[in-house]
């Protein structure tokens, strides 16, 4: 609920606190004091867009704070320099973030908020009880899965024929690689090789000068070896002291011709081979060619043709998976079908009472021969919200056809469409509801029912009500006077809660713009009555 609202430099405001209360709080005063200011203040903290034409003369800024009964305080101030700051209880937050949090704080409802009710997503809030939006949510899940599927469907679908020259090169890749018939490791055991072959000549003259050294002459070191052995022999014969040395050379001798036979053998089995060596580079011209396109060793060209042998795979069953997408395509639109089948029926029978309560309460304000009816039919493709469209259909005099009601209301139908609407679904708004002169071009008996329908409305929620009609400022709980006067040369906007022949005052004003003794004789009868009407009805 708002507590108070101080604004501060708006236009011919220049610094006033407003104090309201619960229920009816009435806003009167002649036109041109400041009442709609007031209220587009209150617009501008709840999220509306507000500029620097609105700053009062003479001053460099504007300053609006409101203060809810939850102990919440939302401040906002414009400069002339363009800068806008927003605050909900200290914090910085921005425009986006203060228009969602005002929506949940006040419902405004005035002569452009009367066109909201016409917008399709409004109809459906006034029908959609908690039922409905948990089924709508099942809906919205299987209405995503089913896009989502589509899109995958589709996607696979546009890219057939890219995928078929794709495959013809996957399967040329394949061919060109198992063409090799590669070997794991092959790379290195061939460039070991090509570098053993091209030096053949120089390791085989390596090989034999080792192996005579070791052992070819009187001159080789197993030779020299066995000398030192038998000389170790003939000392052992006189002093064994040399024992220990002669069987280190014994060991040394053994090492030396296990040496040897290998370096013999290798030389024996070194075969240089022109050919063969030409087959090695050949081979290895391929294996460079591969790797250019494929991978940087045979290990990595190999797992390559691994991964193009999937790909293939995967391409090559393409039309499959377009058939499962298409099963499950169709499944999802048969159960999303059911669904919003399901959620068509729902909503029809909400609307259908709800219809006819609001019809009930327009009768009740003045058109007693209208006809109003919320209907919801189904279409062809699916939405966000469902698989049918809503709109109202509205006939004001008997014997005419009921149209959409966008096409057909006058203003001040409008008005009361929206107060009837407003009053049978109350308790679905925001904690305080403003009523900017909904009552223009009414009055007698039609006043009179608009009054009590407000006021019924007040009972459960805290209601602003600017208003020209003396029937509905009878029924405030509490009455603020807007006026204006001149202070130097300058327009000044003042509030003031008026007392209880203070308002027997206003309402005789409003009712015949005087105050004789007759016009407050029928402000004090207005009172009355409405106080008699509120014990009663509310």
């Amino acid at each position: 609920m708002l507590k108070t609202l101080t604004v501060e430099n708006f236009a011919i405001i220049e610094n006033i606190t407003v104090e309201f209360g619960g229920g009816l709080n009435i806003l009167t005063g002649e036109t041109g004091a400041g009442k709609s200011i007031l209220i587009e203040a209150l617009g501008a903290i709840l999220g509306n867009k507000i500029g620097a034409g609105k700053i009062r003369k003479g001053t460099d800024f504007l300053r609006i704070e409101a203060k809810f009964s939850d102990g919440l305080k939302i401040t906002r101030k414009v400069s002339r320099t363009g800068k806008n700051s927003i605050a909900a209880n200290g914090k910085p937050i921005t425009l986006a973030a203060l228009k969602k949090l005002g929506a949940t704080l006040v419902d405004m409802h005035g002569q452009n908020q009367n066109l909201e009710i016409l917008r399709e997503e409004n109809i459906y809030k006034l029908i959609d009880d908690e039922k409905i939006l948990s089924e709508r949510e099942n809906f919205q899940r299987l209405y995503r899965a089913l896009n989502s599927k589509v899109r995958e469907l589709e996607k696979k679908i546009s890219a057939r024929a890219e995928n078929l020259q794709r495959l013809e090169f996957l399967r040329w890749q394949e061919r060109e690689i198992s063409a090799a018939r590669l070997k794991p490791n092959e790379d290195e055991k061939i460039d070991a090789e090509i570098k053993k072959l091209s030096h053949a000549e120089k390791i085989a003259e390596h090989v034999q000068e080792s192996a005579q050294i070791l052992n070819d002459g009187d001159a080789d070191i197993l030779t020299a070896l066995a000398r030192v052995e038998k000389n170790l022999d003939d000392v052992a014969r006189y002093d064994d002291k040399l024992n220990s040395a002669r069987k280190l050379l014994e060991e040394a001798e053994i090492n030396l011709r296990e040496a040897y036979e290998e370096i013999r053998n290798y030389g024996g089995d070194l075969d240089f081979s022109p050919e063969r060596l030409d087959k090695l580079h050949a081979r290895a011209d391929v294996i460079f060619k591969l790797k250019q396109k494929y991978g940087a060793s045979v290990n990595e060209i190999l797992q390559r043709l691994e991964k193009i042998r999937a790909d293939i795979a995967a391409v090559e069953n393409f039309d499959s998976d377009v058939d499962d997408l298409k099963r499950e395509v169709v499944a999802l639109e048969r159960e999303t079908k059911s669904c919003a089948e399901k959620l068509l029926e729902m909503r029809r029978a909400a609307a259908k009472t709800l219809s006819a309560k609001i019809e009930t309460e327009i009768q009740r304000l003045g058109m007693a021969r209208a006809q109003f009816e919320i209907v919801v039919e189904p279409t062809e493709k699916f939405s966000k919200d469902g698989g049918d469209t809503a709109d109202i259909l509205f006939c004001a005099n008997v014997g005419e056809e009921k149209l959409s009601l966008s096409k057909i209301v006058s203003g001040g139908e409008l008005s009361r469409v929206s107060l009837a609407i407003k009053t049978v679904t109350a308790w679905q708004t925001a904690a305080t509801m403003v009523f900017d002169e909904i009552d223009t071009g009414l009055g007698g008996i039609t006043a009179r029912t608009v009054a009590e329908a407000i006021a019924k409305i007040s009972r459960g929620r805290q209601v602003l009500c600017i208003t020209h009609l003396p029937q509905i400022a009878s029924m405030a709980d509490i009455h603020l006077q807007i006026n204006k006067s001149e202070i130097d040369g300058r327009t000044i906007t003042k509030v003031k809660r008026l007392d209880d022949e203070e308002r027997v005052k206003e309402i005789a004003r409003m009712a015949s713009g005087e105050e004789s003794a007759a016009s407050i004789k029928n402000a004090r009868e207005m009172i009355s009555s409405a106080k008699k009407f509120l014990a009663v009805s509310c």
